[in-house]
């Protein structure tokens, strides 16, 4: 095994592969640390594998990657004491670009149990140096019996050089010479940033600065069986450092017919989507990779935090995006189903806590609803709503409760809700005052919910409790006496016409009962849906829409009398001061049609 010195050309397979390498294949330059730091990794993972295997019978010592860096020398090193290679592995290995040695070593041991632990897979990982490296030197000694030291060097060009090295111990030295453009990576906190970011749990102690840096064994490498609570709060907390405890979380642990592990956390969401969005990690082999997550795990499922491992997720060459593949699909839809089952547990199990974390997981179920038919199916047993009074209940539960009274002529039960407690209160009071119930629907998805609900169940509406007069919302076709003529019913239309004089108001007159309101605006349900749809995403053209009142005067109220008698100064005061009191209740009047109310009510009372 003596060393020779020699040169030559690198065996490549295209003319302008270093360009290649620099410019396109790596997005991002820091990924060399990555790439040399797992081929480190690689190095000890195979020592340790042929030890166990009895083909390596020396002492393994502390086995470890280190990371240096010299600003003066301009020299960043990664060195191992793994299993070293020969003047000929380097040959083979480094000269021939795209010949992996990692996927050479699994095919060998693939039958004897921990093959898989080897992180490289592309053979390309070792020139990622050259992004930031004007030259790279190897000094390596492996681990074979009489084998001798050996040194390979090169420029960044098709030539290499191989001489006899320097290095007196088992495992090998990465020397990057830092190209000018890239001195950035000579400092102290670049370096451990880009290190913590991908090596952060890789499966080999890293040091850096004297001391180690990674957690070799983050909690989704270990069985469930092995972990307590404190443990993944733990765990949590190193992800998020800043965050709220989760409420509650799901380990992945699958091998077969894919690989699988992670462990995904339902972080407090309130009503909130921008603010958790790629917080899920993906790792390959406890390596860092992306959090673009989106095509492994559904937009919906985006809300949740946590990190997802697996050997079997196809990269791209420089293992820095996901490419398409039949196992991502495969990997989306068992995510979703563990989801839409833990989620279910929970609510079968304890129906109480399920009800108090409702408020902050019911945005992410209603989300996967919208999104999901699948999780559609299983989430509509568990999905709950609430009403003013804060009483929850699953749909099929409260459409149970409401059919008795809120079914309408066409057998259609009928849903109220409310946007807003307190702005629409005379409204509410008024559906309760006949024995209905409102529900709470105030969240930033509840518009496109509610149309979901509507699609999915035969004979249920939901209409916004302030969406039209309450025998209108549901309509049972029971008659309400008026006690005007049809000449009155006329004037009072044309003289709410005249004094308000807005083209945007629809102006009716109907028999109200005498305790609701002498005038009520109302804005459609189907208008006023479209305009939320748009605002959260729906069609934009909705929005654009001029808004049309609906402006009901109740023939039955005293008030009503009261304009009917009254002289045209004294009927215009009124009907103007009817119809701020509307507008008041719908929380539309400000400014100064609200000073001119104030002014006109102290007048009235004189």
């Amino acid at each position: 095994m003596t060393v020779t010195e020699e040169k030559g050309t690198i065996s490549i397979h295209t003319e302008n592969i270093f360009p290649i390498i620099k410019k396109f294949l790596y997005s991002d330059h820091e990924i060399f640390l990555r790439e040399l730091v797992s081929n480190a990794i690689d190095a000890v993972q195979k020592l340790k594998r042929l030890s166990s295997l009895g083909e390596y019978s020396g002492e393994l010592g502390e086995l470890k990657v280190k990371v240096s860096f010299d600003e003066a020398a301009k020299t960043i090193t990664v060195s191992d004491n793994g299993i070293g290679m020969t003047a000929d592995e380097i040959k083979k290995y480094i000269n021939q670009i795209a010949f992996s040695g990692a996927k050479e070593f699994l095919e060998k041991y693939k039958d004897a149990g921990e093959g898989n632990q080897i992180i490289g897979n592309f053979g390309l990982g070792f020139y990622s140096a050259f992004m930031v490296a004007e030259r790279v030197e190897i000094q390596t000694l492996s681990f074979r019996e009489g084998a001798q030291a050996a040194r390979w060097a090169s420029e960044g060009n098709t030539e290499f050089e191989i001489t006899k090295g320097e290095r007196t111990e088992r495992g090998t030295d990465i020397i990057l010479h830092v190209a000018e453009d890239s001195k950035e990576f000579l400092d102290k906190f670049r370096l451990e940033n880009i290190l913590k970011k991908y090596s952060r749990f890789m499966p080999v102690a890293i040091e850096f600065d004297g001391k180690v840096i990674n957690n070799t064994a983050p909690i989704w490498a270990k069985s469930p069986n092995d972990l307590k609570d404190e443990d993944y709060l733990a765990f949590y907390k190193e992800l998020y450092p800043f965050s709220e405890d989760p409420l509650f979380w799901i380990h992945l642990n699958v091998d077969y017919p894919f690989n699988l592990t992670g462990v995904l956390y339902f972080p407090k969401l309130k009503n909130d989507l921008s603010l958790h969005r790629e917080k899920i990690q993906l790792y390959s082999r406890q390596v860092f990779i992306t959090d673009e997550v989106k095509d492994i795990v559904p937009e919906f499922l985006m809300l949740l935090h946590g990190v997802i491992d697996s050997p079997d997720i196809p990269l791209n060459v420089s293992r820095s995006y996901l490419q398409a593949d039949s196992n991502v699909k495969k990997i989306n839809t068992h995510i979703t189903k563990k989801v839409a089952d833990k989620l279910s547990e929970l609510f079968k199990a304890d129906r109480k806590g399920f009800e108090e974390k409702f408020d902050d997981i019911g945005l992410f179920i209603k989300y996967g609803m919208v999104a999901d038919d699948k999780f559609y199916e299983k989430a509509k047993d568990f999905v709950l709503v609430k009403n003013t009074d804060n009483q929850y209940a699953t749909i099929e539960e409260y459409r149970q409760k409401v059919e008795p009274v809120q079914t309408d002529k066409e057998g259609s039960v009928v849903m109220l809700y409310t946007t807003d407690p307190g702005k629409q209160d005379t409204f509410i009071q008024s559906a309760k005052k006949r024995g209905y119930d409102v529900l709470q629907l105030n969240g930033i998805l509840d518009s496109h919910f509610i149309n979901t609900l509507e699609s999915k169940f035969e004979k249920v509406s939901l209409k916004r409790v302030d969406s039209d007069t309450i025998d209108k919302l549901i309509n049972k076709e029971e008659t309400i006496s008026g006690i005007l003529n049809d000449e009155e019913k006329k004037n009072l239309k044309e003289w709410f016409e005249q004094t308000l004089n807005d083209k945007n108001l629809s102006i009716s007159v109907s028999p109200l009962p005498t305790d609701e309101l002498p005038v009520t605006i109302t804005l459609p349900e189907f208008m006023r849906r479209m305009q939320d749809m748009a605002k959260t995403g729906g069609n934009p053209m909705f929005g654009s829409f001029p808004t049309t009142y609906q402006v009901t005067i109740n023939e039955n109220h005293n008030l009503t009398q009261e304009i009917l008698k009254a002289d045209e100064a004294k009927r215009g005061q009124l009907i103007r001061h009817v119809y701020d009191l509307a507008l008041l209740s719908q929380n539309l009047l400000s400014g100064s049609h609200l000073t001119s109310f104030i002014q006109r009510t102290l007048d009235l009372t004189k």
